[in-house]
């Protein structure tokens, strides 16, 4: 007999649940309506389901972790669900229902609404919150209990226990329109309290990420609340957080969390350390491998892992805007996409940077630069966390011992102006004969193309130059009398330099040769170190630099160049110049080769 799916919709279930004596904690509903809610651009995606118990029908709102029902075609109207983990709430005296899980009913179909279902009206201001987490096993880890009363808040009362907080909103519920809740949540980053002067004052402020199972959000206290809740915040530690405590909209240029909304901490807020920490997760990532930085936006916030190759020495730049310093220092980061990144760290985090290099980081918060090709840099509110205890850190561990530690990889080095250059389109491959038969680079214009040849000579003289230590600068520094090196354009003297690579190579392939010049960032890829190492090894011992030049030789790349003419000694010449070089992909070759003997095939 085939089943009747209104005998099983618990009727009367949605009027229960807001009174506050539900006859079932799972209630079986239909779904008679399923919309995309308008949020801010770049915020999480989010969704309106009506849910209907055939007597009445409420407003929904599907948390993030559920939406996967909705992309994959399964919660669409006229299905049946349960409930099984949810938040109620009254915002402008209409009671909504936050969904954080539900199972869809397959098995029960769907059908056209069942019934005539009225709106669940709210008639009285005051319906407290009723909080329905309790199932699946304790979505929180708490019990649902009528909340208590506090006569006399207290800003930091430590080692509170989650018994006197039954009502516990998930993060991603929180709205300006929310009233009376406390989250439970972990610190994942502090910043440092930062301070500023202007016309109309100054002042103090610090923030911190907070992190439960629904989601994100950021929190700022100014002045005296920065000077009460400071100490209060451990990275790592969990806090229960009781309004008031003011929700309003986020300012993008200033996080980097997926959230609508952010707080900021008011005179009676209270935060309290939390006893117990089951239910709320550690830090949350959302990895893009260093290979897919080439498709990401400039100045897109992301999170990354990734070996740490290479730890350089902390330098100091000047301000342009405000003439203050600040500390930085240079890693560069490999993953098994065999792509190299550099990405720098600023302030405290690169002063007292000690992780041994071939340890793997987990990035959270990097913000995307095109500078060098593709480049990244450590934003104030994001965090780095080494040997992380996640599947993504097993798995490039095991990966590095077993093949990357031996691995030549990529960088992104130009690339990117390189396409650019040519209309967006891959430049073309050619042979080191068509390059000069084709006279690239013999007009105004800059040519580029792409070419497979393999190293026969790299020039053992002149290979690098003595380069300046501030941001974005890399002129060529000169020793003074007093054995600083001064940079006439940032007008700042250095105790030594930054030696970078000017490497001219001589390159072939079965039609003819070509003298390529390579930068830094290539010629840290050819070489197998960086510049510095070499020339340091190269002045303790002449000879010791010889068998670094001769394992260069005789690889194979495929080089991206572009083709310009110059003036030299009142010479014009062409000058070809490597803006990003790759290992070969045999598979690609193989496939390539394969394709072009079908040309030749006989029919």
């Amino acid at each position: 007999m085939a089943q009747d799916p209104a005998s099983h919709i618990d009727q009367g279930s949605l009027s229960a649940i807001f009174e506050g004596n539900p006859s079932t904690t799972q209630p079986v509903l239909q779904c008679v309506q399923v919309k995309p809610i308008a949020g801010q651009q770049g915020g999480p995606e989010r969704f309106r389901v009506v849910f209907s118990d055939i007597s009445n029908f409420v407003q929904s709102m599907l948390s993030s972790q559920v939406n996967y029902h909705v992309h994959d075609g399964k919660l669409r109207k006229g299905v049946f669900v349960r409930l099984k983990s949810y938040q109620t709430n009254v915002v402008k005296n209409k009671k909504i229902i936050i969904v954080l899980d539900l199972e869809v009913l397959e098995h029960l179909g769907e059908s056209e609404k069942i019934g005539s279902p009225q709106a669940l009206d709210s008639k009285s201001e005051d319906v407290q919150p009723q909080s329905t987490t309790i199932q699946t096993g304790g979505f929180y880890g708490n019990n649902a209990q009528a909340p208590q009363q506090q006569s006399i808040p207290q800003r930091a009362t430590m080692n509170s226990s989650s018994t006197s907080h039954a009502n516990i909103y998930p993060i991603e519920a929180l709205s300006p329109y929310a009233h009376k809740w406390t989250i439970k949540a972990r610190c994942t980053n502090k910043s440092d309290i930062k301070t500023w002067h202007n016309k109309n004052g100054e002042g103090k402020l610090f923030s911190v990420n907070l992190l439960d199972e629904s989601g994100e959000i950021r929190g700022t206290g100014f002045n005296d609340q920065c000077d009460q809740l400071y100490e209060v915040f451990r990275e790592g530690g969990v806090y229960y957080i009781t309004s008031p405590c003011r929700v309003q909209m986020a300012k993008k240029q200033f996080t980097n969390l997926n959230n609508d909304y952010e707080l900021t901490f008011e005179r009676d807020t209270v935060v309290e350390k939390a006893e117990e920490q089951d239910g709320v997760p550690q830090v949350r990532f959302n990895f893009t491998s260093i290979g897919d930085l080439q498709s990401i936006e400039k100045d897109t916030t992301i999170d990354t892992i990734g070996v740490l190759k290479e730890v350089g020495e902390t330098s100091q730049i000047v301000s342009k805007t405000t003439s203050k310093p600040y500390d930085k220092r240079e890693l560069t980061l490999v993953d098994n996409s065999n792509f190299s990144v550099r990405l720098t760290i600023w302030g405290n985090s690169a002063t007292t940077f000690d992780v041994p290099p071939e340890s793997i980081i987990a990035f959270k918060g990097v913000k995307v630069s095109d500078f060098g090709g593709r480049s990244l840099s450590l934003l104030s509110s994001g965090s780095m966390t080494v040997d992380p205890d996640i599947n993504e850190a097993h798995k490039l561990k095991g990966w590095y011992d077993a093949q990357g530690r031996n691995d030549t990889y990529s960088s992104h080095a130009n690339a990117g102006a390189s396409m650019g250059a040519a209309g967006g389109r891959m430049d073309p491959v050619k042979s080191c004969q068509q390059v000069k038969d084709e006279e690239l680079g013999f007009t105004e214009a800059t040519d580029y193309f792409t070419t497979k040849a393999t190293i026969i000579y790299i020039k053992g003289d002149n290979f690098a130059y003595p380069a300046c230590l501030s941001a974005d600068c890399n002129k060529k520094v000169i020793q003074d009398n007093d054995g600083q090196w001064r940079c006439e354009k940032c007008d700042r003297s250095h105790p030594k330099p930054e030696y970078r690579y000017i490497l001219s190579v001589n390159a072939s392939d079965h039609t003819g040769q070509l003298w390529l010049n390579c930068f830094d960032d290539v010629g840290r890829q050819l070489m197998g170190m960086s510049a510095d190492e070499l020339m340091e090894m190269k002045e303790t011992d002449d000879k010791a630099s010889e068998p670094v030049f001769q394992n260069a030789a005789c690889r194979t790349w495929m080089f991206k160049c572009r083709a310009k003419m110059d003036s030299f000694q009142d010479q014009q010449r062409v000058r070809y110049q490597v803006s990003a070089a790759s290992p070969l992909n045999y598979s690609a070759e193989c496939t390539k080769l394969a394709e072009m003997i079908k040309m030749y095939s006989m029919e």
